[in-house]
């Protein structure tokens, strides 16, 4: 891989990992709120139906996820099992392909 797609991969990462640490915060004071104010999963779920703003957030929380994981096990592999190549390029874009479809249906079914 050359320096420039290296560089793109390293960006990509990074950026990633600042949405996903803001959308972990979000999502953990939301479920202290929910837990604290004693909502049950019902209440929870009819509160996010049909939401836009919450189904918007949970699917660029999925989608960062799609992108920063499969980087950053594409590194791992690749620097401790010297597994490089097209092949683990394939594998790493079938994974972050994987990643967010599942996890687009999961909020597509609490928000839909």
């Amino acid at each position: 891989m050359n320096t420039r797609s290296q560089i793109l991969l390293w960006a990509a990462q990074r950026a990633s990992a600042v949405v996903l640490a803001l959308c972990v915060l979000v999502h953990l004071v939301t479920v202290i709120y929910a837990v604290r104010s004693g909502l049950s999963a019902a209440e929870i779920l009819g509160r996010t139906r049909g939401n836009l703003a919450w189904g918007g957030f949970y699917a660029l929380f999925v989608a960062a996820l799609a992108v920063h994981a499969p980087i950053g096990l594409r590194n791992a592999l690749s620097e401790h099992l010297r597994w490089r190549g097209w092949t683990l390029e394939a594998a790493m874009l079938l994974l972050a392909g994987v990643l967010l479809v599942l996890g687009l249906r999961a909020v597509w079914a609490v928000f839909a």
